[in-house]
């Protein structure tokens, strides 16, 4: 199955939080209340975006979800970063989404969520990962649990929503600002955490993939250690695809992604987090005249290597031809 339930729903706030952030507030205009979510969670935004030629191209997009809503509410808000490497839905976002625009969204999916039996809670954010940070914080406030909350960001301008989490956090938060030479000592932080401490980071990824070393280096063990990835899909080379039980033969442009041409063609093919995360779009090879160009954190660099399946959502071929079993 694909997305699953979507939910129409109207843009009634736009506002800049930072020069390159954007907070969206989308409200349900037909009937009742969204579903509730925790913090940790994302939803899927489909966007009907113009092109250059004058057309539109669907494009659709993982958002971290702010806040959380346990009970259910009215309206969800996203955080959108105006990303240089943008395919067009940041882009659209920052200059052409006005109040008012209907658009889709999926059911929310957490596929980072905070582990309620954890002594305490370590939270860390890089850039435009603070929103599903912030919002792990608000939640574990209300709950009265122990947290703190580190925040790097290039710049005091760049840190969207950081005066607002100092004034509700006050000594619980720190922030780094790469400008003022400010790096977060993983290392120091860490060593005094009690046992039974989470580590949860969203950030780029060489600031995870380092937080996460450190970690481990210091003896925490995975199972303490959480970490979202939601890769922004790169483009490429067009090549061929087939798909082999569909009957359906294809083009994948250099700014489109394997699945966006999938669904281009009419076919209903599973996703879930549209990031290379969560495997929900692992689909079986039948043949690759070409390189397999995996960017998925899902599959082990064995399972890689064997060139078996692929992850339709960020990864390609750099070649002539991919036939999927689909």
């Amino acid at each position: 199955m694909s997305g699953g339930v979507q939910f129409p729903v109207r843009v009634a706030e736009i506002e800049a939080v930072s020069p390159a952030v954007k907070r969206l507030r989308l409200e349900r205009h037909d009937g009742p209340s969204l579903p509730p979510y925790s913090a940790g969670s994302h939803t899927v935004l489909t966007l009907e975006a113009r092109t250059l030629e004058g057309g539109t191209r669907r494009i659709r997009n993982a958002y971290s979800l702010l806040g959380t809503t346990l009970g259910g509410g009215p309206a969800y808000e996203i955080a959108v970063l105006r990303s240089p490497q943008s395919r067009g839905g940041s882009v659209f976002i920052h200059d052409q989404l006005a109040i008012g625009a209907t658009l889709s969204m999926s059911a929310p999916v957490n596929l980072f969520p905070l582990h309620r039996t954890a002594r305490r809670h370590v939270l860390v954010a890089g850039g435009i990962g603070i929103t599903p940070i912030a919002a792990m914080a608000r939640e574990l406030a209300a709950a009265g649990q122990p947290f703190e909350l580190h925040y790097a960001m290039r710049d005091e301008a760049s840190g969207a929503f950081a005066a607002e989490l100092a004034a509700l956090y006050g000594p619980a938060m720190r922030l780094y600002v790469s400008q003022r030479q400010e790096r977060i000592a993983v290392r120091d932080i860490l060593a005094h955490q009690p046992v039974g401490t989470h580590l949860y980071v969203c950030g780029p990824e060489r600031m995870i993939d380092g937080i996460l070393g450190d970690a481990r280096i210091a003896g925490w063990p995975d199972s303490a250690l959480h970490a979202e990835r939601f890769l922004a899909p790169e483009g490429g080379e067009p090549f061929a695809v087939k798909l082999a039980r569909s009957g359906i033969a294809t083009l994948v442009g250099e700014h489109q992604t394997l699945l966006e041409a999938i669904e281009a063609a009419g076919v209903d093919a599973p996703y879930l987090c549209r990031g290379g995360a969560c495997g929900q779009c692992e689909t079986p090879i039948v043949s690759a005249d070409g390189t397999l160009l995996h960017a998925d954190h899902f599959l082990t660099d064995d399972q890689k290597a064997c060139g078996k399946t692929i992850m339709t959502c960020v990864s390609r071929l750099r070649g002539r031809e991919l036939v999927l079993d689909l």
